[in-house]
């Protein structure tokens, strides 16, 4: 298993958790472009390690819903929801059947559709970012 690729500079806030390395590195690519962190996982299981690393500052988590690894990507958004629940985790697809499963772990499903539009995400991501800050000042 290889490491969690860590983006230089500021401290990542974005994990983008995706097996097709060409779908990762472009969305990871625009968003470190735009002036985010993000730290890059091809697995499920690496996803976990680079979870448990405070150091990496991770707030939001942009998953395939078919990463690959010990447990499939909804089996992670439950890691997730147990071991850092103040996490956002978003699942990503292109089957729209998920969207039932994923409703129970994101309230409403999947929020984007693959292949990413590399604005979509960033706008998403933005509109995250905001809505926390909102729920912090109250």
């Amino acid at each position: 298993m290889s490491a969690p690729t860590r983006s230089p500079g500021p401290t990542p806030s974005i994990l983008i958790v995706d097996s097709d390395v060409i779908s990762r590195h472009v969305i990871a690519d625009y968003l470190r472009h735009c002036g985010y962190g993000v730290v890059e996982a091809a697995t499920t299981d690496e996803a976990i390690t680079a979870l448990s690393e405070a150091s990496l500052g991770i707030d939001v988590i942009l998953c395939d819903v078919g990463a690959i690894g010990s447990q499939p990507a909804f089996g992670l958004a439950h890691w997730v929801r147990s071991h850092q629940p103040q996490l956002e985790v978003r699942l990503a697809g292109s089957l729209e059947g998920v969207a039932d499963t994923a409703a129970d772990l994101c309230e409403s499903g999947p929020h984007l559709i693959k292949p990413y539009e590399p604005e979509a995400v960033v706008d998403y991501v933005k509109q995250l970012r905001a809505a926390r800050n909102r729920a912090r000042e109250t």
